[in-house]
């Protein structure tokens, strides 16, 4: 019978216990199911630790060498699919330390040395999290180039712009689409910021107070790319604040998605008509012939709410712990896992509809109309000829109030009509009154003139080179 604890499928960590695990407790305490997807930061962390304890003269070079190989068979194998993962190995750590046991033998004993699966884990999750934020920050590029370059078509296309779902004033398509923008740049800030934090290396703190062997922890930082060392052995192994700081960015990214998602759901709606998505993006019903459903965008809105219940999850997951590690830790790599794959999923289909979408500027324009949008560019005019605002405000009311029962824009009254509001009231009100003129006089940084939108495009496209 075998003397390697890790070819006893029964005890897979230590000889100490008198029974097996029970097949119940077995499935219910293992990992490997979905913590298998580690196993590449696995097999770089492993190499890295390796390295350094053939470097320090903790184990011989021949040690070094044979697992190298050992390692490079394991990543073909998993890669073609011939791995064969063992429950009873619980994780991804001991399924691929047991495989490596078998192809070179003590070598791959000792590559444990000096290290815990607690800081490994630890090392695994970073690693790949890391990897995955790198190609986050792509996407998140991506979709705020898709919402630029749909602007840049449409600086002086007209839209009602609300206020509690109410026409408020006008303001072109693009200037919306690029508020848009700017939440996704934030996203992108968040994201680089929370990489320097994820990007710090607990290898080398055991399984939690350090350990007697003399490593070079300086070493597999450089060799993995880390830019910082966890800097105490017990927060090292326990630490999962760059999870939750990432399910934060994650969700927070997300409810940009989601409104922006509900936006195209209404503007898709015969009730708005502003826009056509594209058919592939649509479904259809399955008794009702005539239907359209943005299904894509529907489904962006509600995944909104999974990914903000893992981060709800986990930081229930982590309000009771004690120091140190605990099994509880385990239950972070599922929600996590999951918010990387939704919004991953999410923002590269979001950013491909936007691409596609057919903008109706006609109805947009008939939507701006219907509002009295322009009712604070006639308040503005009076201030600027003396009332107070208060007053200015007062007076449009009255004259709004008369527009709306005679069935007229207030661009479409009479100027005898509305100097009978206010005798301050002249014929040069009527560029103010259209849609296009209101605009235009919103020239100041960040507002919505066609100009101002234009150098916003342009500062936009710069930045995402």
């Amino acid at each position: 019978m075998s003397t390697n604890p890790l070819d006893n499928k029964a005890q897979a960590w230590s000889a100490l216990f008198s029974e097996p695990m029970s097949e119940l407790v077995k499935r219910y305490t293992a990992s490997v199911g979905f913590d298998q997807r580690l196993w590449r930061a696995d097999i770089d962390g492993s190499l890295a630790h390796a390295e350094m304890l053939a470097a320090q003269g903790i184990i011989a070079a021949q040690d070094l060498a044979d697992i190298r190989r050992g390692m490079a068979q394991i990543g073909e194998e998993i890669e073609s699919g011939r791995f064969e993962w063992k429950l009873d190995l619980e994780d991804v750590h001991l399924n691929i330390e047991a495989r490596l046991t078998q192809l070179v033998g003590d070598a791959g004993k000792r590559l444990h040395t000096g290290r815990s699966r607690n800081d490994q884990v630890a090392t695994d999750v970073r690693l790949w999290l890391r990897g995955e934020i790198d190609g986050l920050a792509a996407l998140l590029a991506d979709m705020q180039r898709s919402l630029v370059e749909l602007a840049a078509q449409h600086a002086e296309t007209v839209m009602p712009g609300f206020t509690h779902m109410q026409v408020a004033q006008p303001v072109s398509l693009a200037h919306h689409l690029l508020a848009y923008v700017e939440m996704f740049a934030r996203d992108a800030e968040r994201l680089a910021d929370l990489r320097r934090r994820t990007n710090r290396l607990p290898l080398g703190a055991a399984a939690l107070a350090g350990t007697s062997y003399p490593i070079d922890r300086e070493q597999v930082a450089r060799s993995l790319g880390f830019e910082a060392l966890s800097q105490n052995s017990l927060d090292a192994v326990s630490d999962r604040d760059f999870a939750l700081e990432f399910a934060a960015f994650a969700s927070i990214c997300m409810v940009h998605v989601s409104r922006l998602a509900e936006e195209l759901v209404l503007w898709m709606s015969q009730n708005f008509g502003f826009i056509d998505l594209a058919d592939r993006y649509c479904t259809g019903s399955s008794i009702m012939p005539q239907k359209r459903n943005p299904d894509v965008a529907e489904l962006a809105r509600g995944k909104t709410g999974r990914v903000v219940g893992h981060l709800m999850g986990l930081l229930t997951l982590m309000k009771g712990q004690p120091l140190a590690y605990n099994k509880d830790n385990q239950e972070d790599k599922e929600p996590l896992f999951d918010s990387v794959d939704t919004l991953r999923d999410t923002l590269r289909i979001m950013a491909e509809m936007v691409g596609g979408i057919v903008v109706k500027p006609e109805a947009m324009e008939r939507a701006a109309l219907r509002g009295y949008a322009t009712a604070t560019d006639l308040a503005d005019y009076l201030v600027k000829k003396g009332l107070a605002f208060r007053d200015a405000h007062e007076v449009v009311a009255h004259a709004v109030k008369a527009a709306m029962q005679q069935g007229l824009d207030l661009a479409q009254l009479p100027l005898a009509t509305l100097q009978g509001f206010h005798a301050a009231i002249g014929p040069d009100v009527f560029e103010l009154l259209s849609l296009r003129g209101s605009l235009g006089t919103r020239n100041g940084l960040g507002g919505t003139a066609p100009a101002q939108v234009r150098s916003q495009i342009e500062r936009h496209r710069a930045r995402l080179a």
